[in-house]
């Protein structure tokens, strides 16, 4: 194991051991506080340019499944077709694993893919860090002591917030599954999670999935499904331009999940903000407005839903019960609902899913 250095925008430095790919990398530095999905995580494309930093200490110990494709051309076991990780930082990582579904390490895993992976650092001092200064950005210097160019350069790179992360994850082009289902949902890739694909699919509906960008306004079909995404939603003007098109010319039904959620809040007039450390983790509580209904929910996002800022006609649909941000959003009058929150939980709890029953009834 090579030595690793991992340096933050604000110059402070934590040191580790290499278990992945050899390579310095630049990237926004988050963390996570789930105890387990490091193999949905790290192939979650909203962790695209992002150092994923797992706050549970011991990390690896049940290796990483097969890349299984099935016939409507989704992975089985993972949330895309590759890592979109930067990086994977952990306080302890374990090379000897157990699981009836392993077939490799996750060391092997990162090697392949070409990830770095880190180990040895104090991932709670870090996640104090992150979380007293916010997220910030990081880079990772494969030496015992970095000069000090090295170090400002790593003050130097370009701010995570101003690249269009959602282009870069998205589909090149239009994509079907179960053609000829019958209703057909037009699913807007930002950087989907295939959970969300096969949550669909299980309800029976045809899906018609296409770029962020692209102009689905002359389409026939029954309902418009806003995935989740990586990045400052400020960036995909494009999606939401098409978005307010069609919510002016028909009343078909939009359910959005996190990106998607913003997407539509920004589509209905709303504005967004980057909160200071993001929510990233599998036990968020969110609370359904005007009940007392509270769940555990999985969330990986950075920015929020400013809730004053939303129209006439829309209101919050479910509240974070840690920070009181908005964490979805419903119009009064049109079948038009979203959450900030993976309602699909892939990996996490599954309490939320009847989001998807919800929005198949409105079809």
């Amino acid at each position: 194991m090579r030595d690793v250095t991992l340096v933050l925008q604000d110059g402070t430095t934590f040191k580790g051991k290499s278990f992945g790919y050899d390579a310095p990398v630049v990237g926004e530095v988050v963390f996570n506080t789930a105890m387990m999905g490091y193999p949905e995580s790290l192939t979650d494309p909203s962790y695209a340019g992002q150092m994923l930093v797992m706050t549970y200490p011991l990390v690896g110990n049940y290796g990483v499944p097969p890349f299984c494709i099935e016939e409507n051309g989704i992975a089985t076991f993972m949330e895309s077709e590759r890592i979109h990780a930067k990086a994977l930082i952990v306080s302890d990582y374990s090379e000897q694993f157990s699981h009836w579904n392993a077939v490799e390490s996750l060391g092997n895993w990162l090697k392949r893919d070409l990830v770095p992976g880190v180990t040895g650092i104090d991932t709670r001092q870090l996640t104090k860090v992150l979380r007293e200064q916010g997220v910030m950005m990081g880079r990772l210097v494969f030496s015992d002591s970095p000069n000090m160019s090295e170090l400002k350069e790593a003050q130097d790179f370009a701010d995570y917030g101003s690249i269009n992360w959602v282009e870069r994850v998205s589909c090149k082009d239009v994509i079907h599954y179960n053609e000829g289902a019958g209703r057909k949902v037009v699913l807007v890739d930002c950087g989907v999670k295939n959970n969300i694909i096969r949550c669909l699919l299980s309800r029976g509906v045809e899906v018609i999935r296409v770029p962020w960008n692209y102009d689905y306004t002359d389409i026939d079909f029954d309902g418009l499904f806003l995935a989740n995404g990586p990045g400052d939603p400020d960036t995909c003007t494009d999606a939401v331009e098409v978005l307010r098109r069609q919510m002016s010319m028909s009343r078909k039904p939009i359910c959005g999940i996190c990106m998607g959620n913003q997407l539509l809040a920004k589509a209905g007039g709303a504005t967004v903000y980057k909160l200071k450390y993001g929510h990233r983790s599998h036990n968020q509580p969110v609370r359904e407005t005007g009940t007392n209904r509270c769940y555990v929910t999985s969330q990986n996002h950075g920015y929020a839903v400013d809730a004053a800022t939303l129209g006439a006609d829309w209101r919050e649909l479910f509240v974070n019960m840690n920070d009181g941000s908005n964490e979805g959003i419903r119009h009064t009058v049109n079948p038009w609902f979203s959450s900030q929150f993976h309602p699909e939980a892939c990996s996490g709890p599954v309490d939320t899913e009847f989001m998807f029953d919800r929005f198949i009834a409105t079809l």
